[in-house]
């Protein structure tokens, strides 16, 4: 039997006395009540403060403010946001182009406006020597827009594709930023889900994303970052979501090989899951090892109770939120993915997470209305032409 770390396990000296004293605590461990207006307030205040030691975050804030946001949709808590304000806020963030579209590669969403471009939801954009999108940040500013009800009127979709385009390497990678980062298999999800969002995959070349994807999976069946590299429940996730978005998960991965993948995935579990083996569990994993199981139809053969259990221990009790392990700090992004992770297995008061793009089935489903509506649209002008 598996227990959290932070009840002590069980030892083959323990008397029968001990072993039921620690059986009656793992009882009510699992009782834990799940602390649903704590968590409101959490996001709350992440949206309008934050401490000291987020600051060096400041770069990411959008990323912080999706966690927030879909964290209070997760909850069915959106009424507390001024969504109009939001909004705004975000589209001050898209990098448009210039008249003279110098800087179309350099299109997306920058992360805040640290840098100092003046506030603006308008074109056309200025010419900045450090200002450019950001894959992930356009990924979670697309994210946050549709959670919020909006219906991307303004986003420029071509430049989001055409700066999307110039950070795809040879291999298929993508940078996160045109100067040049890291390159790997997070960044092919962002932009996936970025394509299957706009409901335009020219932005890519899907192919190589492929092939990079087939060639980060690993000998003992997980994927790694890039080829050779150690595989990890986080960059699982961004291999099969990025597949399922695609429609390529079965064209791309043998029945073989995709066995082979749950089994990995379900041995990620103790009593919640760890990212890779002989590491402790933590909070995120619930929702990055979970959602996989998701798309791969074997969640259901994997300990709910356990699961949930592991979760509601990182709790913080007197602010809300949820921390990476037991009596730690919490922080947006293990609360967001910890109220995921308690979506998957069915908490009864939380809205459905869609595993694939990680936004609730709500938001999803104002994307399929979104969508209908421009192909309606493209539909009536090529009539008339």
């Amino acid at each position: 039997m598996f227990i959290c770390s932070s009840l002590g396990g069980w030892s083959r000296q323990q008397g029968p006395l001990k072993m039921a004293e620690e059986e009656s605590q793992f009882e009510e461990f699992e009782q834990i009540d799940f602390l649903r207006d704590r968590h409101v307030r959490f996001f709350q205040r992440t949206l309008q403060v934050l401490p000291e030691r987020y600051a060096s975050l400041e770069t990411t804030r959008l990323t912080i403010i999706f966690f927030a946001l879909s964290g209070l949709d997760v909850l069915d808590a959106l009424d507390v946001v001024d969504k109009n304000i939001m909004i705004e806020w975000i589209y001050s963030l898209q990098v448009l182009p210039t008249e003279d579209q110098a800087n179309l590669s350099r299109c997306g969403f920058r992360g805040s406006s640290h840098i100092g471009i003046p506030y603006s939801t308008k074109g056309p954009g200025v010419l900045h020597p450090y200002d450019s999108g950001h894959v992930a940040m356009t990924y979670t500013g697309l994210c946050s827009l549709l959670i919020l009800g909006d219906d991307l009127s303004r986003v420029n979709k071509q430049a989001c594709l055409a700066g999307l385009r110039a950070l795809q390497l040879e291999d298929g990678s993508f940078y996160a930023v045109p100067e040049g980062s890291e390159n790997d298999i997070r960044f092919i999800y962002c932009a996936a889900s970025i394509c299957y969002m706009l409901d335009d995959w020219s932005g890519m070349d899907i192919q190589k994303a492929i092939e990079y994807i087939r060639g980060s999976l690993s000998y003992d069946s997980g994927f790694g970052q890039g080829a050779g590299r150690e595989s990890h429940g986080g960059w699982t996730y961004c291999a099969i979501a990025s597949l399922c978005l695609m429609g390529r998960l079965e064209e791309a991965l043998s029945q073989r090989e995709l066995d082979r993948i749950r089994r990995w995935c379900i041995m990620r579990q103790q009593s919640g899951f760890h990212g890779r083996p002989n590491k402790p569990v933590d909070t995120c994993y619930s929702f990055w090892v979970g959602a996989t199981l998701e798309l791969l139809d074997v969640f259901q053969y994997t300990n709910f109770d356990k699961n949930r259990s592991f979760i509601l221990s990182t709790q913080d009790r007197l602010v809300g939120g949820f921390a990476k392990w037991p009596d730690s700090h919490p922080d947006p992004l293990h609360a967001y993915l910890g109220l995921c992770g308690l979506s998957l297995i069915g908490e009864p008061s939380l809205r459905k997470v869609h595993p694939a793009l990680n936004i609730t089935q709500r938001a999803f489903q104002h994307l399929q209305h979104v969508q209908q509506t421009w192909r309606d649209s493209t539909g009536s002008c090529s009539r008339q032409h």
